[in-house]
């Protein structure tokens, strides 16, 4: 900022000594000199009055204070310069009307130029300020719109948890005192599930590779739990593997197949989960040949209704992808049900609070 300053008083001292130039009869240096030396005089007081002093009348702007003091200074510091310039005593100089003529030319050209130049440097410093303070506002804005968001997703993560835990905890517990060897199948199973699932609790960003070791373990421990009511099947593409999205988004479309599709059927069932790429977009299908869209034993409907695990993951998914991110609901013929979820492939982070 301050060699600006100084470059845009070494630019107008040039112009006006190069406009000067023919009807002033000493040397042009030496007028160059004196206009410099009053054009610096005033960018001191300017940046003097800048910051001092700290505290101001109500009364009193101190852009008012500034260009005063830049016009004040003009008279005394041209006195200086041509006493100084002159070799002489001030009476002897101020008496020659040449000397008196560029005095007063001097003087007119600081009182009327510098203090609009003083004008054009405080409208840009409040113009940046004003761009800066905008800037600023706008950044904070981001991060509280950021953190707004990853705040929203935490909550909304907090209700995909699976349902089936406890449920699959007393069914260990009913096995262990009936004496059943396949206690032990069980729990190991759950363990396996637990390791998959623990590390992803916190993270709102996950990849389809993890999403998909979740995804198996849960369904092999539904597996164990009904051996003979259900069969699954997984097929991904392998370039699948690294693309980003929200944590257990896949495993509430396989909870949910297995919770109102396969679960109240009598005969059970099939899924079958598939990963597909296609034109830059990922196609997540979980597919079920449970009782679709009949009612259950209880009376209730069963894919019809989104529930709350649906509707916070096709939330979260506008969330994170900003709207750019289908969750489709279809009905399978005879019975059955289809959940395809349909978002870009990334391969970064979702969401820049998330931690892997």
């Amino acid at each position: 900022m301050g060699w600006r300053r100084v470059r845009v008083v070494l630019i107008v001292s040039v112009v006006v000594g190069l406009i000067w130039l023919p009807i002033f009869q000493s040397s042009w240096v030496l007028l160059l000199f004196r206009l410099l030396f009053v054009g610096l005089v005033q960018l001191l007081i300017y940046g003097l009055f800048e910051r001092w002093p700290q505290r101001l009348p109500l009364w009193l702007a101190r852009w008012v204070l500034q260009v005063a003091a830049v016009a004040i200074v003009v008279p005394f510091a041209t006195v200086f310069i041509y006493s100084l310039t002159t070799f002489s005593t001030p009476a002897v100089w101020s008496l020659d009307d040449k000397k008196m003529l560029g005095f007063g030319l001097l003087t007119a050209v600081g009182l009327l130029v510098s203090p609009w130049i003083a004008m054009s440097a405080l409208y840009r410093h409040i113009n940046g300020h004003a761009q800066r303070q905008a800037l600023s506002f706008e950044l904070e804005r981001s991060e509280f719109a950021r953190d707004a968001l990853d705040s929203r997703l935490r909550l909304l993560q907090t209700q995909v948890e699976p349902h089936f835990l406890f449920n699959t905890l007393a069914n260990v517990r009913e096995l262990v005192d009936s004496g059943s060897p396949q206690a032990s199948a069980v729990l190991n199973s759950l363990i396996a599930y637990l390791r998959a699932a623990v590390p992803n609790l916190n993270n709102a960003s996950s990849t389809l590779g993890r999403e998909l070791e979740l995804v198996r373990a849960y369904l092999e421990l539904m597996h164990m739990r009904m051996p003979d009511r259900m069969q699954f099947s997984i097929d991904v593409d392998e370039a699948a593997l690294k693309i980003q999205c929200p944590s257990m988004s896949l495993l509430t479309l396989v909870e949910n197949s297995v919770r109102h599709g396969i679960d109240p059927s009598e005969d059970g069932g099939q899924i079958d989960v598939t990963v597909r790429l296609k034109d830059g977009r990922c196609l997540a299908q979980v597919s079920d040949t449970g009782i679709g869209l009949a009612q259950d034993a209880h009376g209730n409907q069963g894919s019809k209704g989104l529930g709350t695990g649906l509707t916070n993951l096709r939330e979260r998914m506008q969330l994170v992808f900003s709207g750019d991110a289908q969750l489709s609901l279809t009905a399978r013929v005879p019975h059955g049900f289809n959940a395809e979820l349909n978002f870009p492939a990334q391969f970064e982070s979702l969401v820049s609070g998330s931690k892997s």
